[in-house]
């Protein structure tokens, strides 16, 4: 703990004055710019939108490089990229016991429009970014453009992709988990990542997500528009489930104080709400955003409240692949891949909706996937392969209050994925209900196409599967159609790569099924 001499010396530092007002504080000089994580938006409604930045001297330094002083920032935003005309403008604390982050829940502005926003502390000013707002409920809207990304081990490739997903100038992004990892694996690495111990405590997680926050491509992505967004394993550990790690040797107070210190440096680190602000290893994450008459996301938490993975390796925790035959345990109707609050909230919220189009932003495949070619079924246990159950609940429960046009998006597994939604996927007569669009990794390397070529006659609900891009989905939607492009990089060995089109599927209004066109 440092002593008032140390910690008057350290506000002394920056330009503040404990003995004076915050109006008569001397302006804070820093030595560099302490932006360097850039700026961020998120969760846009008609009336507001978050507001995130961070303030660091030092971004591999756990405290930043700024020590214990509470450092006030300015914000505004304004209706035009000159700041001509202000909307709004405030101020915030950027307190150490947040790691000098600023979250900013801005209300009163005007729907459906764009905004730009900028922070101001001591003698720095960010950069200016763009964001927006939502249309008015129930608003008619004709077009909605959205990305969807996930999965960017940083060793193992440049971001470019965000630079592709910045120029097709989208009005959100949504981010499905393992926006950064624990620790590193994989081969081939790209570049390095200058702490490579596994993030183990709070220091270590705010290092982590500080090192991938200072990457440029993805700062330009949060400063092109809003985004939303969920987590999955790796922003904690890999494969845990509820209160339980992989690691089997580790006991739960101990994970849960991990966990503690994962979920807050998370949240430090993201545009979210101050309503999902951490407390203690519990942060609720999951929601619901409107999109006007055209649209509602359903945003899911898939980790926090599942049941743990079932049959797994002797001496292990956590994910494996089963044969259903020998592991019956997944199929126990107990079993839940989202809580059963979480499930009674869904269906609620999915009974309410009016929306044209009700999209479900969550971590992971859904549909059903056999990994036994031939006779038999293998399943993965992590993904909702691992849940049938609780998959069955959501489905029907899509099937008889006829949710209109259910699509699910998701990330997790480094491949893109277009599936049919069915209610029975051992019955080729069984109806679809919905579509699913997993994305692929922004630079996570993925298993070889050769490992899934053979199980494809196995699972013909699947009409696409290609593991050998990293990328993203850019989706387009309409009261008459949802249009998926799986944009696909040419490499992420080398910053400037180039993307193309893989494939593009149209969902129609009242047809629940993916087309490719």
């Amino acid at each position: 703990m440092l002593d008032r001499r140390a910690f008057l010396s350290a506000l002394a530092a920056l330009g503040f004055s404990r003995a004076l007002p915050a109006c008569s504080q001397p302006r804070a000089r820093f030595p560099s710019d302490p932006f360097k994580l850039g700026v961020a938006s998120g969760y846009p409604t008609p009336e507001g939108i978050v507001l995130w930045t961070r303030l660091v001297a030092d971004p591999l330094q756990p405290d930043g490089g700024l020590g214990p002083a509470t450092i006030p920032v300015r914000w505004e935003i304004a209706r035009d990229e000159r700041f001509a005309s202000i909307a709004a403008s405030g101020a915030a604390d950027a307190s150490p016991e947040w790691a000098h982050s600023v979250h900013v829940d801005v209300r009163g502005l005007e729907p459906d429009r764009w905004y730009w926003y900028r922070f101001t502390a001591g003698d720095a000013q960010s950069a200016p970014a763009r964001t927006r707002t939502a249309p008015a409920a129930n608003a008619p809207v004709d077009r909605l453009k959205f990305a969807v990304a996930s999965c960017q081990q940083f060793e193992q490739g440049w971001y470019g992709a965000y630079r592709h997903i910045v120029a097709d100038s989208p009005d959100l992004i949504a981010f499905l988990g393992d926006y950064i990892y624990e620790s590193s694996w994989g081969k081939d690495h790209v570049r390095k990542h200058d702490r490579a111990n596994e993030a183990m405590t709070l220091d270590d997680y705010r290092s982590r997500h500080a090192h991938y926050k200072s990457d440029a491509d993805l700062q330009a992505a949060h400063a092109a528009c809003p985004w939303i967004l969920t987590w999955d394993d790796h922003e904690v550990v890999n494969d845990y489930a509820d209160d339980r790690p992989i690691d089997g040797g580790m006991p739960k107070e101990q994970f849960l104080a991990r966990r503690a210190a994962a979920y807050r440096a998370y949240y430090e680190h993201m545009p979210l709400p101050a309503g999902m602000r951490p407390d203690g290893p519990r942060m609720r994450i999951y929601t619901q955003l409107g999109w006007g008459a055209l649209a509602r996301f359903f945003v899911l938490d898939d980790r926090q409240y599942r049941s743990y993975q079932a049959c797994p390796q002797p001496g292990r925790r956590g994910a494996g692949s089963v044969d259903v035959e020998v592991c019956t345990r997944i199929f126990a109707e107990t079993r839940s891949m989202l809580g059963r609050a979480q499930e009674r909230w869904l269906e609620g919220a999915l009974g309410d909706s009016g929306a044209g189009w009700n999209v479900l932003a969550q971590q992971t495949r859904i549909a059903q996937f056999d990994e036994l070619p031939g006779a038999g079924r293998r399943a993965w246990t992590d993904s909702w392969d691992g849940y049938p159950a609780a998959r069955k609940r959501l489905l029907d429960f899509i099937a008889k209050r006829r949710v209109a046009n259910p699509v699910a998006i998701g990330g997790d597994v480094h491949s893109f994925n277009v599936a049919e939604l069915k209610r029975d996927f051992d019955d080729p007569s069984s109806p679809v209900v919905g579509a699913e669009f997993v994305g692929t990794s922004i630079t996570s390397q993925g298993w070889p196409q050769e490992r899934f070529d053979p199980l494809l006659p196995d699972n013909p609900h699947m009409k696409l599967l290609d593991s050998r891009y990293r990328g993203y989905v850019r989706m387009e939607l309409t009261p008459k159609a949802l249009r998926a492009d799986l944009r696909a990089m040419e490499t992420v060995q080398t910053r400037d790569a180039a993307c193309r089109t893989l494939a593009t599927f149209l969902v129609e209004d009242g047809k629940p099924g993916p087309q490719r066109v």
